[in-house]
């Protein structure tokens, strides 16, 4: 099908970005690898106005080190996550989930600003970035703000952007001495996860002191599995992290589809968190 027709602007840097999309109003949107919109596009499902493209503002690409932080560029694309030397040492769960997303085409269009910014709770990395405690920074016409992930997905599709916002970046916590798998099930390759798993460990002294677990697929917005974040803590031995992953689909709305119903999906959160959390540990 084709696109509606639109206005288009590409801007170079950050300054005129805002600037533009501000001077578009309400009907103005930004496009990063376009991965996401485009097909709603040409489903006629979206009907900007007015896009923005993104591709020629260098300031929103790269990796670089903040101190203990990983600071990633929004319109950073996953081939480069993926491949970025300072993501595979200090972010490994980052990297290993971004090597699941879709497939080589996509990897190098899609953006990992894109992907959190259109909040699909599908995903695979907007979960990983919950998981991993990070943050977003944000750029409008009242300045800059740093938006934490626990904050940032509010609803299906829907961020705590403003609507005249532009993300620019992704900051993610270095992570070295922790273990951590990405484990999803999905029914044919480089489909969106029926249930994911993001898994964070930290051991010590034989135990788990601390694990994080993100979900994704189980609601409305990515989540964490916080009853079994907590049942964790302690665990030494594969039995108590099998009975602690029994609580990961608490508090959790998995939706009712043709992939499965929420009894199904919640069956898969606890099995993939017992696989991820044992993988990270080392116990597997």
């Amino acid at each position: 099908m084709i696109p509606p027709a639109f206005e288009y602007a590409r801007p170079s840097s950050v300054d005129e970005a805002v600037r533009t999309l501000a001077d578009g109003g309400e009907d103005a949107k930004f496009l990063a690898g376009g991965q996401s919109l485009l097909p709603l596009l040409r489903m006629r499902l979206a009907f900007p106005e007015l896009l923005v493209d993104l591709g020629r503002v260098p300031e929103l690409r790269g990796v670089r080190e903040d101190d203990g932080t990983l600071v990633i560029g929004a319109m950073t694309t996953h081939h480069h996550v993926l491949h970025d030397p300072l993501v595979r040492r200090h972010a490994g769960l980052l990297a290993a989930a971004t090597a699941t997303v879709a497939d080589p085409a996509v990897r190098h269009r899609g953006t990992l600003g894109g992907s959190l910014a259109h909040a699909d709770p599908a995903g695979d990395l907007p979960a990983v970035v919950l998981a991993m405690d990070g943050e977003l920074v944000a750029v409008g016409p009242r300045g800059r703000r740093v938006i934490p992930a626990r904050e940032f997905f509010v609803d299906y599709l829907q961020t705590a952007l403003a609507p005249d916002e532009l993300l620019v970046e992704v900051r993610v916590p270095k992570t070295d001495g922790w273990g951590f798998k990405y484990e999803k099930f999905h029914r044919v390759a480089q489909a969106w996860p029926i249930v994911g798993v993001a898994a964070l460990v930290r051991r010590d002294d034989g135990h788990i002191a601390e694990a994080r677990v993100g979900l994704s697929n189980m609601g409305s917005t990515p989540l964490r599995a916080a009853t079994a974040e907590e049942a964790l803590s302690g665990a030494s031995d594969p039995d108590a992290v099998a009975r602690a992953a029994e609580e990961a689909a608490d508090g959790t709305r998995p939706a009712q589809d043709t992939s499965g119903s929420p009894e199904y999906r919640a069956h898969l959160a606890r099995v993939l968190t017992k696989r991820a959390v044992l993988a990270a540990a080392g116990m597997g």
